[in-house]
């Protein structure tokens, strides 16, 4: 495993008004591997990925990236880093093509017009790069697709611009049996080819089955990052419920205070 993290959080905190939702965040990314991030609904997961991919700004704390402290403020400072996020809703029009979702908003042009050949042919190139081999054609619509082949399209849309670290909202969601195992393999690749690659899931089974460190989230702390193989599903369940599984996790609780004394009764017509 690598040594050294690719993206690293230190103390990250985010509130909005009253609420604070991110206390005191850290999380390291590796080259090469799948950091699943889990925690229950509300534990912070959303807002963290939104901190990195600048959807929103932090508000206190440090972001390193290649070894640079780094300030990501807009989306575009993520993309200019090599940081992809993949959402639940895959972000696809269903009316284009595979090569044109891959490319909007960055078409390449030859003059004023669009240059298709040189799309065609680097969407093919970033589609083989990762093995995949279940598109019948670039130019088939998205509306015609699987919800397997969705996710493989909004994948290799990520990776099509150079990028070191690509965050995966729920991949598997919704996906059935063979749907599930074909993605699950995009992701271990993705990992082979040098990706950091963080994996937001709430399936145990998927969060064993490919990533090499799990992360989790409890009300808006990092309970603990352990190696995967570190760990059982009993542990993690127990770390994503409570915080604290044996001697992994957030420090325990100290009971409250007893001062001691007698009980007063101020009920009326009570003792004084």
């Amino acid at each position: 495993m690598a040594a050294t993290p690719l993206l690293e959080l230190s103390g990250i905190n985010k509130g909005f008004g009253p609420v604070q939702v991110l206390h005191d965040v850290g999380l390291s990314v590796y080259p090469g591997e799948v950091t699943a991030l889990v925690g229950d609904n509300g534990a912070g997961k959303s807002t963290l990925v939104k901190c990195i991919s600048g959807i929103y700004q932090i508000d206190s704390g440090t972001v390193t990236f290649e070894g640079n402290q780094v300030a990501i403020h807009t989306p575009s400072d993520a993309s200019g880093l090599g940081i992809e996020v993949v959402y639940q809703d895959l972000a696809l029009c269903d009316n284009l093509d595979v090569v044109q979702n891959m490319f909007l908003g960055r078409e390449k042009k030859r003059g004023i017009v669009l240059d298709e050949p040189t799309m065609e042919q680097m969407a093919g190139d970033a589609l083989a790069s990762l093995s995949v081999r279940t598109l019948k054609s670039l130019r088939q619509l998205v509306a015609s697709l699987s919800g397997g082949q969705r996710q493989t399209v909004a994948i290799a849309k990520a990776v099509l611009w150079n990028s070191k670290i690509v965050i995966l909202d729920e991949p598997t969601a919704a996906l059935g049996v063979a749907q599930t195992a074909q993605v699950l393999e995009l992701v271990r690749r993705l990992a082979d080819n040098g990706l950091g690659v963080v994996l937001i899931s709430h399936n145990m089974n998927d969060v064993f089955a490919v990533s090499d460190r799990i992360a989790a989230l409890y009300l808006g702390r990092m309970a603990a990052q352990v190696k995967t193989t570190d760990v059982t599903h009993a542990q993690v369940v127990e770390l994503i419920t409570g915080g604290r599984s044996g001697n992994i996790g957030l420090p325990p609780e100290k009971p409250a205070a007893d001062f001691g004394g007698d009980v007063v009764d101020i009920t009326p017509g009570g003792d004084k």
